[in-house]
Parts: C-alpha cells; structure tokens; sequence
C-alpha cells in the first residue's frame, strides 16, 4: 500500500497595504489590535493551519519587523518562513510571493494579513476542496443586507442578495493555474480569484467565517480590538514521534504459519507464545516505542495468557487503543521481512490490507532474502525489522 504524502501548501500572507482608509500613521498589517500588530494576528491563524511554507509579503523596509511577528508567533518556524517587499498593487505584491515560492510547493493559499481571525478551519477547508482536485477555490459568506441600486443618491432599482456572496481570504489555487493567471494578466483585479476566472479557470466555494471580515475602516478596527482570540495551544504542526521495532522467531511451532496477520496453510509454523508472527511483533513494538509505551513484552507478555495463540489482528488492534488512550494517533508503518520462506511477492498486497485493517493506519510491506547468510538464510527462521510514526493529538 502507497502511503499519501500530506501536500505542500504555501501560504502567501499579502501585508503591505498602506491602509489609507484607516487613517493609521503606520502601514495597516502593523496596525496594534492590542500588545500586538494585525499581521501577528493573522500568522496566528495561519500557522494553526500548518502550512509548509509561509510567504509574509511586507511593505519595503518593514520585513525585520513581518519575520519578527512571525517568529514571535512561530519560535521554531524559521525554516518555513520566507518575507518578501511587496509592491505598489496588491497584485504586484502577491506577484513577488509568488516569485518566492519553493520549487515543491504544490498548493498557494492568497490571504490578507487585513483578515486578522480568520479561524484555522477556512484555510483547512480550501486545501480540503484543492486536494479534491478543485484548481481554484474562494471562501465566501452570505450576502446579509438587502441591497439597492443607487444613481445620483435615488433608490433606482434592487438586487437580489440570493445570488450574492461576500468573497473572503485564504483563496486557494494549484500552483500551475495561479502562476499562468499572473503571467498573462493585463489589468489589475481585485481579487486573485477574479484573476484567475479572468484567465478562465472555474472558481469554487467553500464557507467562510464572520470572523473573517477585513480591516478597512477606523470602526472595523474597534470590531477587531474587541475581539478575543483563544490562544493557540501550539502555532507549529505536531512533531511527529518514530519508533523501531524487531523480532525473531524460530520456525518449530506447532500449527500451520501465521506471518504478516495472514495463514499460510503447509507452511512451518513459528515457535512462540502467540503464533509467533515477527511481522505483527515487529510492528506492535515500533509503535508501542514510538509513543513511549514499553515494547511489546510490558503489555502481552508471558503474563497476558489472553494472548497465547493470538494472531497479528489482535495484537495490532489492542495497540491501537493504547496509543490512543495514551494521546497519539498511528501515522504510518513500513516492516520488512528476512526469511527464505515463505515467499511474500504474490501475498504482499493481502498482508498490508490485513495488518492496515487492525492496526487502523497505512501498512506497507517488503520483504527480502539474505543470500544464504545467517539463520534467516539458511531457512531456520523469520526476522522483521519495522518503523513507526506516531503524531500527538489534541
């Protein structure tokens, strides 16, 4: 089985508006909402969201003071952040975060640092809708006002707000379409969705947030000032947790093979107190030693006479729940089996679905001889070898 890698998502955080509107002294994303700016308000956002790379695109000759915000929300985010000058346009600055992109940065997430709580879910939901395969995807909320039309101060007609919606940030877009959009843009839009339809792409909705208004104005600024956002239990992704485990087993057992959580009927079995299974064995410890848990003798030892003759299923299944009672969540697996026998090409596919099933995460398999080297080589027995990665939860 493939193990998918979680895609690359670059968030380019668009700061270097001016914010004449809001009469400020000061660029608007420096603007203080309380002890701190609007920028380092939207990072916090941002960062809950875990990207992989974030672009603060700042105006020239306050980038010192974006990385600072960033990092004051972020300690450990240095690698992951980049800050660019931004330009005279709102479209020329999200040019040159665009120009700061990585070169595996799949996914480009446009929000403004002026949309200082938009809540971590939004941006989940874009990247969400992009990994389904949509090329281009806006956040958007309901019309709420009933709207006119107006000419010379006179009322000349309304307008339905049924198919109205208020576009928000984080706009998400595979990183191919919104790069082709800028190239061949002629005039200035907006928004980047704008520009992206404009090149025609199909744009697609997910909801928004109320949370997500934009600064613009000196009364949106006391709405902000009066908002309170939680506090982050923590601004960077979880960092993962590895573990290794092995296991031997002598063939001699008593019954036909068990290995890999599957039967092998005319096979030696193996010798042990379960069904001597290396493959299951090998797994439970790497997980139970990437969450800290012991290995595998602390929790189905001798002592745990429930288990005798088990197969892999159980002992995979109730490892399961004591990594997740114990605040973790099984990522993925990969074992490798040295044996002479039983051969596991035509079988492989069949052992991951099984120890995938049990263990409730991705399972692969592979498997290899030794050249005749050793007890494995020689046909008396099975060695596994297996990597776990475990993430904390909550």
């Amino acid at each position: 089985m493939t193990v998918v890698r979680p895609p690359r998502v670059a968030v380019i955080v668009v700061a270097a508006g001016s914010g004449v509107r809001l009469g400020a002294s000061e660029p608007k994303a420096f603007v203080g909402i309380d002890a701190h700016s609007m920028l380092w308000h939207a990072l916090q956002g941002v960062f809950a969201s875990h990207p992989t790379h974030v672009i603060v695109v700042a105006p020239a000759g306050r980038e010192g003071q974006a990385l600072a915000d960033a990092l004051d929300v972020a300690p450990a985010a240095r690698e992951l952040v980049s800050v660019v000058a931004g330009g005279q346009t709102r479209q020329e600055s999200v040019a040159a975060g665009l120009r700061a992109l990585w070169a595996d940065d799949e996914f480009v997430l446009v929000h403004d640092a002026a949309r200082a709580f938009t809540p971590p879910d939004v941006f989940q939901r874009v990247v969400a809708a992009l990994i389904e395969g949509r090329p281009a995807v806006l956040p958007v909320v309901p019309v709420v006002d009933t709207l006119k039309n107006v000419a010379a101060q006179n009322v000349v007609g309304e307008t339905d707000r049924a198919a109205l919606a208020a576009a928000q940030t984080p706009q998400g877009f595979r990183r191919d379409i919104l790069e082709a959009a800028y190239r061949v843009a002629e005039s200035d839009f907006t928004d980047d969705a704008a520009l992206v339809r404009a090149a025609g792409h199909e744009v697609s909705t997910v909801p928004g947030a109320g949370e997500s208004f934009k600064v613009t104005t000196p009364v949106d600024l006391e709405r902000a000032r009066g908002l309170k956002r939680p506090a982050a239990p923590s601004a960077m992704p979880p960092v993962p947790r590895v573990g290794i485990g092995t296991d031997v087993h002598a063939f001699g057992g008593d019954d036909d093979l068990w290995l890999a959580g599957v039967h092998w009927p005319g096979e030696r079995g193996l010798h042990g107190h379960s069904d001597g299974d290396a493959v299951g064995h090998a797994i439970v410890d790497a997980v139970l030693a990437a969450a800290g848990l012991g290995d595998i003798g602390t929790h189905f030892g001798t002592s745990a006479p429930e288990y005798a003759g088990a197969h892999a299923d159980a002992f995979l299944t109730r490892t399961r729940e004591l990594v997740e009672e114990a605040g973790y969540r099984i990522v993925n697996v990969s074992v490798q089996v040295q044996a002479r026998r039983p051969r596991m090409a035509g079988r492989r596919e069949e052992t991951e679905r099984v120890l995938t099933a049990a263990l409730g995460a991705p399972v692969s398999v592979s498997a290899t001889t030794t050249d005749g080297l050793g007890f494995t080589g020689v046909g008396d027995g099975v060695f596994a070898i297996a990597v776990a990665s475990v993430l904390p939860v909550g």
